[in-house]
């Protein structure tokens, strides 16, 4: 079993950065592929950035690339997601989530987090 919590979140002006925490519980984090996802008022969940338990290997959605970057400490059970360039449609929920395999998919992870509430100004 893996609890998930996420903090980071907040309000920030277009063009800022902010960096988003997902601190797990659970002995099989560190075996874990981890997720990010989010989620707007009225719009389905999508997929944000996902990482392998080793960090080698890495994806991003295209809206993210090159401005977002994923990235885990095992020793603390803790995945970050490195947000710059913001923009006002990065405004979301932001969620965690933990599974047994990798993919873009929502239904593939088995874990999530209650998400931070991302808002950006313009």
């Amino acid at each position: 079993q893996v609890q998930l919590v996420e903090s980071g979140g907040g309000l920030m002006q277009a063009g800022g950065s902010l960096r988003l925490s997902c601190a797990a519980s659970g002995r099989t984090f560190s075996r874990n592929f981890t997720g990010w996802f989010r989620q707007a008022p009225g719009r389905e969940r999508e997929f944000v950035a996902s990482i392998s338990p080793s960090g080698g290997w890495i994806s991003y959605a295209d809206s993210v690339k090159g401005r977002f970057t994923i990235s885990r400490v095992n020793a603390n059970n803790t995945v970050y997601l490195q947000m710059n360039s913001l923009k006002p449609e990065d405004t979301a929920n932001y969620y965690c989530a933990a599974g047994a395999s990798m993919g873009r998919d929502p239904k593939v992870y088995d874990y999530w987090g209650q998400g931070t509430q991302v808002t950006v100004s313009s």
